[in-house]
């Protein structure tokens, strides 16, 4: 089976590549992608560059040009839930866009027309997450994931995602790769490990945590690589 993994930023990809073995490097369409055999399978990893854009970009290369089966992203997000802290992981249930706004149209905040308010994930990738979380010992909470092409570091515009969406996390990019892969028909999972609590400190802990909590999140995706079967 052909698997992509995918992260917005370098440092999300290093750790998958560090322990991957040998790989080989593709550039095409202004990113470059590497390709190697792992656990049976055959990856295709890539970081996109931050935004909804790119990484929309890139999901959809790793699907049509990389024939891509499967589809998971690791990385980093914000957290807006209370009984998140910095390095835990979360799993998303479901994404929505929360900077997307044509309520003047009458539609709800996050809502664009023949599309879906929220873009679901793959239910089996999520129970295979739960299972692992088990034998790793981890705790592995799952919820809402708000993605925006925004840093949110602003306990007001925070509370209104919480409170619009009943999002538990924010990012830049797990909807719009969870769009791209509802469109083509394959199986997504996004997961990512918190690096800040979105609020006035968000920047100093992002830059303070970016490194281990990518970490963190990529160990877990490649244990879920291993039991994926085909």
């Amino acid at each position: 089976m052909t698997i992509a993994i995918m992260g917005a930023m370098r440092e999300e990809i290093e750790p998958i590549l560090e322990n991957v073995g040998e790989y080989q490097t593709h550039e095409y369409a202004g990113n470059v992608f590497y390709t190697c055999s792992y656990a049976e399978h055959n990856l295709v990893i890539a970081y996109s560059k931050i935004g909804k854009v790119f990484s929309a970009i890139t999901a959809t290369v790793m699907i049509e040009r990389f024939g891509a089966q499967k589809l998971l992203f690791s990385g980093v997000a914000g957290g807006i839930s209370d009984e998140l802290a910095i390095g835990d992981l979360i799993m998303a249930t479901q994404l929505c866009q929360h900077d997307v706004d044509i309520t003047a149209f009458g539609h709800p905040d996050g809502f664009i027309p023949e599309g879906t308010l929220m873009a679901p994930t793959d239910d089996e990738m999520r129970s295979l997450a739960g299972e692992i979380a088990i034998d790793m010992g981890v705790e592995l909470y799952e919820g809402i994931i708000a993605t925006g092409d925004q840093f949110v570091a602003s306990l007001e515009r925070k509370n209104w995602i919480a409170k619009t969406f009943n999002a538990d996390a924010l990012e830049m990019e797990g909807a719009s790769v969870a769009c791209v892969c509802q469109n083509f028909g394959i199986p997504c999972f996004v997961l990512r490990a918190i690096s800040d609590t979105a609020n006035g400190g968000a920047v100093e802990d992002f830059d303070a945590f970016l490194k281990t909590s990518a970490q963190v999140s990529a160990r877990f995706v490649l244990e879920m690589v291993k039991r994926i079967e085909d």
